[in-house]
């Protein structure tokens, strides 16, 4: 679950990026984070993820209290917490296998455990036979399914994904959206930050609207034409 209480977190410029925002996340929910650039969503991200302190107000992300995390426990807070990148964030020289496997290695998993969960995750978003090919040899939409499979692969309870069709055509947006919906399927908590609003009213789900560091909006992402 992931709860924000009148969270404010200021600069230090002076200017408030969020200015008393309060939200909560269901385990297993889908839901948009959505807002104009500079509204406070790459904030949010950092503050889930712990990279962040919030100035007051309390965060609880999957069990962890934010504003009080010790720095030893935030590596285990994020085990938690996949994040997907519009831009991939993938090692070129490394193959697709290695790739999702480097991302279980950081965390100490073992090799067997390696063996066993990285096809199965390259299988789940469609890369079963792409483990030997390097990023640079994928199309764009590819690339996303990789990186997806990293955040993925060790099974964290919620997945973040930051504008994730950001860079790629309307197809693969709605390829990924559907892979997206599929993992969420399967128990993951997923939240969607985009601009795309077309992809907010397609698929429907709860959507939280951000601007100048308030939430201004929060319901079903729906067309006014659907919800009527």
């Amino acid at each position: 679950m992931i709860q924000f209480n009148n969270v404010v977190k200021s600069y230090q410029q002076g200017n408030n990026a969020l200015a008393g925002v309060s939200m909560q996340i269901e385990d297993g929910e889908f839901c948009f984070l959505t807002g104009p650039s500079g509204s406070g969503k790459s904030t949010i991200i950092k503050l889930i993820t712990g990279e962040l302190k919030p100035t007051s107000g309390t965060i609880h992300v999957n069990g962890y209290s934010l504003e009080r995390i010790r720095r030893r426990e935030i590596p285990y807070l994020r085990r938690t917490v996949g994040v997907v990148f519009q831009d991939y964030r993938l090692i070129e020289k490394m193959t697709v296998y290695e790739n999702v496997a480097f991302a279980m290695r950081v965390v100490g998993a073992r090799e067997k455990e390696i063996r066993e969960r990285v096809p199965y995750v390259l299988e789940l978003v469609g890369l079963s036979n792409k483990m030997n090919r390097h990023p640079t040899e994928m199309s764009g939409g590819e690339q996303q399914r990789l990186a997806i499979a990293r955040a993925l692969v060790n099974n964290p309870s919620t997945i973040i994904a930051d504008e994730p069709t950001g860079n790629l055509d309307p197809e693969r947006s709605m390829e990924i959206m559907s892979l997206l919906q599929e993992i969420n399927n399967l128990g993951t908590t997923m939240l969607v930050v985009t601009h795309d609003l077309h992809l907010v009213h397609t698929f429907g789900k709860r959507n939280i609207c951000i601007d100048e560091g308030l939430v201004v909006d929060d319901g079903l992402g729906e067309d006014e034409e659907v919800a009527d």
